[in-house]
């Protein structure tokens, strides 16, 4: 029996007339809340006895809200019990000694209480945050947490940065490289694009331009420029030098599962971007999506003669596979040591790009041709060389059709919490 249910709001000076009569069907009964209690504690369940510490509390929340939401339930031992809530205005507790005094920035959960045999048990559910990350305030020093299994932790360095990015407060491609300088780019593919991609004539004056294209940036605001991560990825004689996670590795298999005997296992340690277009489809240097269709050739391709002409048969589309890589650079995580993987099996071939979908992005919003981009700078370079669809729409315009062209099947997208890979199954 549910005996009262609201919205933490009144004192977060925040208005939601109807909310009650909107709620009323989806508030929880004593059938739902026993369903949760023997499923136990986990990634979005949390038990927590009367009578804890606010921080405590805090804690959970900020955990819940930084990471997928999830729902904590006041009244109960860790094993489950029921020991009811005792202390009196409980719902303007959590309201001022949790939320309003710990809980950095203010967010407002759902609440309510459901009444059982055993006690009443307070629900408080906090959504995925929309303002990450979330800290618990203690004076002056902010602790940021992320719910793992039925814990909560500390978040690490690159898991702190990660939040900040997903909540739209760090760019990580603009973030600097320390110890690098603008001479460890390559000045000739430079050059190239300042006066062939963007029309710039004269002397240029490099270190300002490359301030001006967030590709240099001076950490704290003074001392030499230093490159960008997006800087070194794209243009950089050695990406990996500096940026370990640069680069591409390629891995082909005999087999149809990943094991020790490995027909190539080699990282390809260069810029995305190509050099010296003299025509179409023609370079002094390729392109790294290119360099990868050059060292796989053998092994995803092969020759075949029709009347007196050789022709190269692909078994998949190397349109296909340039999207696919190109994506993978543009939207990686750059937080993640991981590297891009192109992976070649008997029976399929696999583009691994770090990180999880960003910006709230679906499989389904990107099939669609929806735009969300985590690296917006990157992303507007690799437009200038027209290696990516000025509309977004390159899943759904080439990928997707080329695929159903070659053999009828479309690719397949995995996207997990620090990947999105992308599979094309042969024919």
């Amino acid at each position: 029996m549910r005996v009262k249910s609201g919205f933490l709001s009144q004192r977060a000076g925040l208005v939601f007339r109807g909310w009650e009569r909107a709620r009323a069907t989806q508030s929880m009964d004593e059938t739902q809340l026993h369903n949760l209690l023997r499923a136990g504690e986990g990634a979005k369940l949390e038990f927590k006895r009367d009578g804890v510490r606010p921080e405590q509390v805090a804690k959970e929340i900020v955990a819940f809200a930084n990471m997928n939401g999830g729902q904590i339930l006041l009244g109960v031992e860790d094993d489950g019990t029921v020991t009811g809530i005792e202390r009196p205005n409980l719902q303007e507790w959590l309201m001022d000694a949790v939320v309003g005094a710990h809980v950095f920035p203010a967010l407002v959960p759902d609440y309510e209480e459901v009444a059982t045999a055993e006690g009443t048990v307070a629900v408080v559910s906090v959504h995925l945050g929309t303002a990450k990350p979330y800290a618990v305030q203690r004076g002056a020093r902010q602790d940021f947490y992320l719910r793992y299994g039925n814990t909560c932790r500390r978040a690490s360095r690159e898991q702190l940065l990660r939040l900040f990015e997903s909540g739209g407060m760090v760019a990580v491609e603009t973030l600097p490289i320390h110890g690098s300088s603008a001479e460890e780019l390559d000045g000739r593919r430079l050059d190239e694009y300042f006066r062939t991609k963007l029309g710039e004539e004269g002397a240029l004056d490099w270190p300002q331009a490359l301030l001006h294209r967030d590709l240099l940036t001076t950490p704290n605001g003074g001392g030499e420029p230093v490159c960008t991560f997006a800087a070194y990825a794209l243009f950089a004689l050695t990406p990996r030098r500096r940026l370990p996670q640069a680069g591409l590795r390629l891995m082909v298999f005999p087999g149809t599962d990943m094991d020790y005997n490995a027909s190539m296992d080699e990282v390809l340690d260069l810029p995305v971007v190509g050099l010296g277009v003299q025509r179409p489809g023609k370079f002094i240097e390729q392109t790294l999506p290119d360099r990868a269709l050059s060292y796989l050739q053998a092994h995803i391709s092969e020759e075949r003669l029709t009347g007196m002409t050789r022709h190269r048969h692909w078994d998949y589309p190397p349109d296909a596979i340039r999207e696919l890589l190109v994506n993978a650079f543009a939207h990686r995580d750059w937080t993640r040591q991981s590297d891009v993987r192109l992976v070649v099996y008997q029976d399929r071939l696999e583009v691994a790009s770090p990180g999880a979908l960003p910006n709230g992005m679906t499989v389904a919003k990107m099939k669609a041709g929806q735009q969300s981009p985590r690296n917006a700078n990157m992303v507007r370079i690799l437009r200038d060389y027209g290696l990516m669809d000025d509309r977004g729409m390159g899943i759904r315009r080439k990928v997707i059709p080329l695929m159903l062209e070659n053999n009828g099947r479309e690719p397949e997208f995995d996207a997990a919490d620090d990947y999105l890979k992308v599979v094309l199954r042969k024919a």
